[in-house]
C-alpha cells in the first residue's frame, strides 16, 4: 500500500479547527478531525489513510468513521478489486448543513418538544406550576414555530434557501416598511383597549 500524502499546513489547519470545536458542537476530537479531513479530500479515503494522516490508532479512526455514519456525514464506497472500505463527505454543503441539523434535531429537539408537549397536557396545582406552565408554552410555541419554519426552508432548493439566507436586512426593512403602511407598529404598541 503507497504512504498516505502529508496534509498540506492550510489543510492541517482546518483539521485542528474542527477537532477543538467538536466538543463544543457534541462530538469529540477525533471524530471532528476525521470529518474534517474527509471533507477537504479530493477523493474517498480508507480507514488506514486516515490513521497515518491523522496520526490516529486505527480503532480510533473505525469508532469515529461509525459515529459519522450514525450522523450521516460520510458515505461509504467500494472500489473494484479492493475490500477495504472507502469513505467520503457529501458533495454538497447545503446537503451536509440539512443532514447535520435533521440529526441534531433528531436527537436534541424532538425530545424537548416531547416532553414540553406532555408537560402542557397536565393539569397545574398551584400558582407556581401555573406560572412555570406558561413559560413552558412560550418555549414549545417558539420550537414548534422555528422546526415548521426549518421544515419549510428544507424544502426550498438550495440556490433558493442562500437566496433567502442573503435577504435578512431586506426582509427586516420590508417587514418595517408593511408594519408603516398598515400600522402594525402602532397597534402591537397599544394595550388591550388601544390605549397606549
Amino acid at each position: 500500500m503507497a504512504s498516505a500524502p502529508d496534509l498540506p499546513p492550510l489543510n492541517r489547519q482546518f483539521v485542528a479547527h474542527f477537532g477543538e470545536m467538536g466538543s463544543k458542537w457534541g462530538i469529540n476530537r477525533t471524530v471532528g478531525q476525521i470529518y474534517a479531513l474527509i471533507f477537504l479530500s479530493e477523493r474517498a479515503l480508507n480507514a488506514d489513510e486516515i490513521a497515518e494522516m491523522l496520526e490516529f490508532s486505527r480503532s480510533n479512526v473505525s469508532m469515529g468513521l461509525k459515529e459519522l455514519q450514525a450522523w450521516r456525514l460520510v458515505h461509504l464506497r467500494h472500489h473494484a478489486g479492493d475490500r477495504r472500505e472507502y469513505f467520503e463527505a457529501p458533495k454538497d454543503v447545503w446537503e451536509i448543513f440539512r443532514v447535520l441539523a435533521e440529526e441534531r434535531r433528531r436527537r436534541e429537539i424532538e425530545p424537548t418538544l416531547s416532553m414540553l408537549r406532555n408537560a402542557l397536557l397536565e393539569s397545574p396545582t398551584s400558582d407556581a406550576e401555573r406560572h412555570a406552565q406558561a413559560r413552558m408554552r412560550e418555549m414549545h410555541d417558539l420550537i414548534d414555530r422555528l422546526m415548521k419554519w426549518f421544515d419549510d426552508v428544507q424544502r426550498l432548493a438550495p440556490e433558493t434557501a442562500m437566496q433567502l439566507m442573503g435577504m435578512g436586512a431586506t426582509v427586516t426593512k420590508v417587514l418595517t416598511l408593511k408594519d408603516r403602511l398598515t400600522g402594525g407598529a402602532s397597534k402591537k404598541s397599544k394595550g388591550p383597549a388601544g390605549e397606549t
